[in-house]
């Protein structure tokens, strides 16, 4: 399954830089084709974030990855109390 998603990201990403490069750069598109350019650049940009997100997860859950080291909720309630003083 990460692989299908390690491709999904790939493409997402291709197409971000693809149509975002042709809806910045192109002089002669009509504005119906520079606002669908700009719509498939944003659709790639989400589903290459979203795509490279559950990538990161993947990869901290098997192992391969070092974890985020996040506070639990009563370390991080204490340092907060302490954040004023």
């Amino acid at each position: 399954m990460t692989k299908l998603i390690a491709i999904i990201n790939v493409i997402a990403w291709a197409g971000f830089w693809a149509f975002g490069y042709i809806a910045l750069t192109s002089d002669d598109l009509t504005e119906g084709q520079l606002v669908i350019a700009a719509i498939l650049a944003f659709a790639g940009l989400a589903m290459g974030i979203l795509a490279y997100m559950k990538l990161v997860r993947a990869s901290e859950a098997s192992g391969y990855a070092k974890g985020s080291r996040q506070l639990d909720a009563e370390a991080r309630n204490r340092a907060q109390e302490e954040w004023g003083k």
